[in-house]
């Protein structure tokens, strides 16, 4: 099923004021793109959302971080589990707050869209710990959860579109799908570049169906792998068959075998488990 030329239209000159990003996870990744940041700056940024700010120390203070020290504060939460993870903490938790809509159709897609985002996020964290690249972990995490941000873009737009009396007939799964497949990396790109995401991010993005990589891009070949390993999962509105993972190039370059596979499937399915 093709995408109507008019719905494609309407859909591709739909301003960029949709809320796809919290404004203060956003603040804290430029601030973390400069060398010289200081920690007071990172805190004061997320002590702006009192609400925000509760919900990172609640995450940062459970389950998933069993042996680590508890956080109190902030500065806590920064100095014990570092800069880059207290940011992952605050897009994550702003991600499924913004995953949300009071259309009960576009609701049941946002949340199968969230726990794809989040099972990648995880899965892409542990990839990198896991096979050699624990350097590149936090940006593993965030790439993985942002690489599909053009789909939510476009359901955002979408949902506004119907509100307002227009394209109707978008919200039916099949041909939504279809908008998913031809645009969410054009939509994607066009947010990351507005955004001024780093390199990273709009790689995870704009590259992550490309036919083939370059074999020194290390995060978005993990963000290429485990997004293919969560359809095998089943979490992933994608329903193209799922070949042999350790056949993928990804793989190879990421020397995985099939014990990493059946641990990272493992921990895939458990990120369904987390509470945002």
């Amino acid at each position: 099923m093709a995408v109507p030329l008019t719905i494609r239209r309407i859909i591709s000159i739909q301003p960029i004021d949709l809320p796809v990003f919290h404004p203060i996870a956003l603040r804290l990744i430029n601030l973390l793109s400069d060398i010289n940041y200081k920690v007071i700056d990172l805190e004061n940024t997320v002590n702006e959302d009192q609400v925000l700010a509760g919900h990172i120390l609640k995450l940062a203070n459970s389950t998933t971080h069993i042996g680590r020290v508890k956080v109190e504060t902030i500065k806590d939460a920064l100095i014990r589990l570092g800069a880059h993870h207290v940011s992952n903490l605050a897009m994550a938790v702003s991600q499924a707050a913004l995953h949300v809509s009071k259309n009960g159709f576009v609701n049941d897609i946002m949340q199968e869209l969230w726990f794809h985002s989040h099972a990648c996020a995880v899965g892409c964290q542990w990839v990198a710990v896991n096979k050699g690249h624990r350097n590149i972990a936090e940006q593993a995490y965030l790439a993985g959860l942002v690489h599909d941000v053009g789909k939510l873009h476009l359901l955002k737009s979408l949902e506004r579109l119907v509100n307002a009396g227009m394209a109707q007939a978008a919200l039916e799964r099949d041909l939504l799908l279809e908008i998913f497949t031809e645009l969410h990396v054009e939509q994607g790109t066009r947010l990351m570049e507005h955004w001024n995401m780093p390199a990273v991010y709009r790689n995870a993005s704009s590259r992550h169906h490309d036919p083939e990589i370059s074999p020194d891009d290390v995060a978005l070949a993990i963000v290429r792998f485990v997004n293919i390993a969560t359809r095998k999962c089943g979490l992933s509105l994608s329903m193209e068959p799922v070949q042999n993972l350790l056949e993928l190039p990804e793989a190879a370059m990421l020397r995985m075998n099939e014990d990493n596979i059946v641990e990272l499937e493992h921990v895939i399915n458990k990120s369904k488990d987390i509470v945002f």
